[in-house]
């Protein structure tokens, strides 16, 4: 029983692990971190990682372990979390791609405006929800969820285990690329900057609309089915 168990814990954790970190890809995200985090400190910044790493662990695993149960319970479905979301995640990308350039003066006001206090009103959101683990990633995650579930407790509780286990060693690796991420687009310098983080948000942006898209096309499948249902009875 005891390697059974170690088994569900190594295969679920592997499964979680390679379902999760593409979706959430901290390398990809974390320069849209750094764009809007600017004028921050470097201390504040390191707090923020750490913040945002921590919510994107409890949202994922409050999607993972209760999310379907939370869905069935207000009657929404995964198609209208995908829409709301996606939505949600265009607008901020939108606003994004609309971006002034910072100048010396300008980030000079900016990291006197970045006050903890507003670092921390940003932790959730924008900076977790949608930027760090948007609708798609919480829609597999809760789909991921579904699958853990084991008719025998012991087994139930080992899969949950070692999806607990993957999703706080992507929040580790989400820790570091917000918080080394600016070395990296200090090798590219700024022009190199500008243009990457403009594709990125041109990246997210798609990402947003996808995401509606295909709610919007689970939705008409949705009703083409009732529909055809309806006229062959």
């Amino acid at each position: 029983m005891t390697i059974e168990l170690i088994v569900a814990v190594a295969k679920s954790f592997l499964f979680v692990l390679a379902t999760m970190l593409p979706i959430l890809n901290p390398a990809a995200t974390a320069p849209i971190f750094l764009s809007m985090t600017e004028g921050a400190s470097p201390a504040t910044r390191t707090l923020l990682a750490r913040r945002i790493a921590r919510n994107m662990f409890w949202l994922m695993a409050g999607s993972m372990l209760v999310g379907s149960y939370v869905l069935d319970f207000f009657g929404i479905s995964l198609p209208i979390v995908r829409i709301g979301g996606g939505l949600l995640l265009a607008s901020v990308a939108w606003r994004l791609l609309g971006a002034t350039p910072s100048t010396p003066d300008s980030r000079a006001a900016l990291a006197e405006a970045y006050t903890p206090d507003h670092a921390y009103r940003q932790a959730f959101y924008p900076l977790t929800f949608p930027i760090s683990c948007g609708p798609a990633s919480i829609s597999v995650a809760i789909t991921v969820g579904v699958t853990l579930h084991d008719l025998r407790l012991v087994i139930s509780l080992a899969r949950m285990g070692g999806a607990l286990l993957a999703l706080a060693l992507i929040g580790l690796l989400l820790y570091l690329a917000f918080r080394y991420g600016e070395h990296f687009l200090r090798l590219i310098g700024d022009a190199g900057t500008a243009v990457f983080l403009r594709l990125t948000a041109f990246i997210l942006l798609c990402l947003g609309v996808q995401i509606v898209w295909d709610g919007v096309s689970e939705l008409l499948l949705d009703v083409m089915a009732a529909s055809t249902g309806l006229t062959a009875v």
